[in-house]
C-alpha cells in the first residue's frame, strides 16, 4: 500500500486514541521509521507529510542523507555505541536511546550545538531491553547538568513484543509517572516533557497513557520486502 494510505488508517487510530484519554491530535508527532525501507519510500512518506523520519543505524542514516539530506527532521532511535556517535551527530534532531554517562559525555562532545534527548529507561525489565532501571533514572538525569549539549526532552520506553494488553498499558504508565517525577525536579536542561512510545502494534495504548512521539514503521511505511508496493 501506499505510505499516504496506511498513514489514513493510522490517523484514524490516534484519532479514537485521543477520543478514549480526552487528547489532541496536536500533541502527538509521528516519527516514520524507514529503517527496513528505501530512500525513496522514505521519500514518500515525506509527500505524505511525515518530516520526522527516524533510523537506527548509523550506516542507514547516512545512506539516507546522501539521497534526502536536511530537509528531514531526522531522530536516531536505536542503540547508539559511544564510538558511532561521530558518524550521526551532525545529522540528528533527536536521539531516543541515551541510557548511560558514557554516551551523554560523547554527545556532549561532538555536538555543535544543543540536541534533544530521550532518556531510555527499560519499564518491562527485559534483559533484551537497554535502558536504564526505572529506580535508576532520576539520578541519572541530576547527572547530566555538566553537559551543555544534552538538553532532555523526555524518556523512551519499549514494551514488550507479544504479551497481553495490561503488561504494555503499564510498561507505559509507569514510565509516564516517571517523566512527571523528572519534570517535578524543574531542571533547566531536562524540561521531560515528552514521552517516545508506542510502535506499530501498540501506540494506540501508548497514546492512551500520555505518549507524544510515536514511533512507527511496519504498518506505515512497510517492511523491507513491501517496497514495491509503492
Amino acid at each position: 500500500m501506499k505510505v499516504a494510505e496506511n498513514l489514513e488508517l493510522i490517523e484514524k487510530n490516534i484519532e479514537e486514541a485521543c477520543r478514549k484519554s480526552g487528547r489532541n491530535r496536536d500533541e502527538i508527532t509521528i516519527v516514520a521509521v524507514t529503517k527496513q525501507v528505501s530512500a525513496e519510500r522514505a521519500k514518500e512518506a515525506m509527500k505524505s507529510g511525515l518530516l520526522h523520519l527516524g533510523e537506527n543505524r548509523d550506516e542507514g542514516l547516512n545512506e539516507k542523507w546522501e539521497v534526502l539530506g536536511d530537509e528531514p527532521i531526522w531522530h536516531f532511535i536505536g542503540s547508539l555505541q559511544t564510538r558511532k556517535v561521530k558518524n550521526i551527530i551532525e545529522k540528528v534532531d533527536y536521539i531516543h536511546s541515551l541510557d548511560r554517562s558514557s554516551l551523554a559525555k560523547e554527545i556532549d562532545k561532538r555536538a555543535g550545538k544543543p540536541i534533544n534527548c530521550f532518556v531510555q529507561v527499560n519499564t518491562s525489565g527485559e534483559e533484551s531491553k537497554h535502558g536504564l532501571a526505572p529506580e535508576e533514572t532520576l539520578d541519572f538525569i541530576k547527572q547530566l547538568d555538566k553537559f551543555k549539549n544534552i538538553n532532555i526532552i523526555g524518556l523512551m520506553t519499549m514494551a514488550p513484543n507479544s504479551t497481553g494488553e495490561k503488561v504494555i498499558r503499564k510498561c507505559f504508565s509507569d514510565l509516564k509517572g516517571l517523566q512527571l517525577k523528572v519534570k517535578e525536579l524543574d531542571l533547566e536542561y531536562a524540561p521531560c516533557t515528552e514521552l517516545s512510545m508506542g510502535m506499530s502494534n501498540d501506540y494506540g495504548i501508548a497514546i492512551e497513557e500520555g505518549a507524544t512521539y510515536i514511533r512507527i514503521g511496519t504498518s506505515l511505511v512497510g517492511a523491507a520486502e513491501n517496497e514495491l508496493e509503492v
